[in-house]
């Protein structure tokens, strides 16, 4: 199943509707089935707690002027998916592709993660929720070539509409791609290499984070042996969620 996640299916995924779906699911008991059930909560000092619909939240920020990256962007890349998602997967900011088409998480990297929720998981793509921490594209010396991880005051500048997407979608589990997500989710300094593979929280909420797609992308791709260690950690995001492994 590992080298599935690399390769393009023919088959429509299987959608696994009583698996995703936002309407109540009979299921184990509260308290027994590990998920929590208590609100997300990103402090009073929010600007954006007020506001209740991820629609509302979007129009915000596509005027946002927060930090620098407002000057060199094309376009702000809210974020998309299923508003009532079970699972969200957040990366660290956009690329090129992402800053032209206004969507997270379409160019070579955004391939990858949908072959990963749909031939990994058998979910539908429009089922999960994907988001970044920031919402504009950071490059080099803001000249638009070469992208980078997004700084710290930019982060800081723009997470809170991460962390009301958090609070409005209420997923019952967060995976991480890569470091700047994860860190900044689980308030560490450590690598995405000694925090893979394990279970962690964010309010409450499983968080599982993995290697960024790019990041397997630029390590042998097809043939990289990290695939089997993001298709580790897949698997235990599904267990959480009674997703079939098979």
């Amino acid at each position: 199943m590992s080298q599935d996640l690399f390769e393009y299916s023919k088959k429509k995924p299987i959608l696994p509707g009583a698996a995703i779906s936002s309407a109540p699911q009979p299921g184990p008991a509260a308290g027994e089935s590990g998920m929590s059930e208590a609100p997300v909560s990103s402090g009073a000092s929010n600007p954006f707690a007020g506001i209740v619909t991820l629609d509302e939240l979007k129009d915000v920020a596509s005027e946002c002027r927060r930090c620098r990256l407002c000057e060199t962007r094309k376009t702000v890349v809210f974020g998309e998916g299923n508003p009532k998602a079970r699972l969200m997967f957040i990366g660290e900011g956009p690329g090129r592709t992402e800053d032209e088409t206004g969507r997270p998480f379409v160019g070579r990297a955004g391939e990858l993660l949908t072959r990963i929720i749909e031939n990994g998981m058998h979910l539908r793509r429009e089922d999960v929720y994907i988001a970044n921490v920031v919402k504009c594209r950071p490059t080099v010396d803001g000249l638009g070539t070469r992208d980078r991880p997004p700084e710290a005051d930019e982060t800081a500048a723009c997470s809170p509409f991460l962390l009301r997407q958090i609070e409005i979608i209420k997923p019952d589990a967060i995976v991480t791609l890569g470091n700047p997500s994860t860190r900044f989710l689980l308030k560490t300094t450590e690598g995405i290499t000694k925090l893979r593979g394990t279970e962690a929280s964010f309010e409450g909420i499983p968080v599982f984070p993995t290697y960024h797609p790019s990041y397997v992308l630029r390590n042998g791709g097809d043939s990289s042996p990290l695939k089997k260690d993001v298709w580790a950690d897949i698997k235990k995001v599904m267990a959480k969620l009674g997703l079939p492994l098979n």
